[in-house]
């Protein structure tokens, strides 16, 4: 969870009012979370500050992400998944979330560098992208320090075979 420092000097935690706030539900200490850090500071031998405390405000409905690093839980509400900045902690939660997330149909993406500057195949492009309607294709100019301007064309697609077809044709067109 994030922690800028307010006015005061004090550190605040306000990312999970914010959230609560943007699905509308109170926020308030969570008594699980609560004791979990209890009873990594009793572990730890760390100190129980206010600011540790203000970790343990969850919002209402969202279900906790154990944090083996440092006892505060991150939360998990809708499809927002609040979890510690620091790297370390955040791969802990991380590991956590993981095997939860629902996964989808992998996206697919090629990337040929076409070596000509964009306007000079962006019409051909919109055909390849026309005649390839399950194939998102984009341009992508850059100015090449040696070779001057330049072009990343960046395909992307769920299916590898329409993939495969789509890249072919701008390999063609290329050359």
């Amino acid at each position: 969870m994030s922690s800028p420092l307010a006015g005061s000097g004090r550190p605040t935690v306000i990312t999970p009012d914010c959230v609560a706030k943007a699905f509308g539900v109170p926020i308030d200490t969570n008594p699980r979370a609560l004791a979990i850090l209890h009873e990594w500071v009793k572990t730890t031998g760390a100190e129980m500050s206010e600011a540790r405390l203000r970790m343990t405000r969850i919002p209402k409905g969202a279900d906790l992400i154990l944090n083996k690093v440092s006892g505060a839980p991150g939360f998990w509400i809708g499809n927002v998944i609040v979890m510690a900045g620091v790297p370390s902690i955040m791969q802990a939660m991380l590991d956590e979330v993981a095997p939860k997330l629902k996964i989808g149909v992998r996206m697919l993406s090629e990337t040929v560098r076409a070596d000509v500057r964009e306007g000079d195949i962006g019409m051909r492009l919109g055909e390849i992208a026309k005649a390839n309607p399950a194939v998102a294709i984009s341009s992508y100019p850059f100015f090449d320090p040696q070779h001057g301007p330049n072009t990343n064309v960046v395909l992307r697609a769920r299916d590898a075979q329409k993939l495969a077809q789509a890249k072919r044709a701008i390999e063609e067109m290329l050359e």
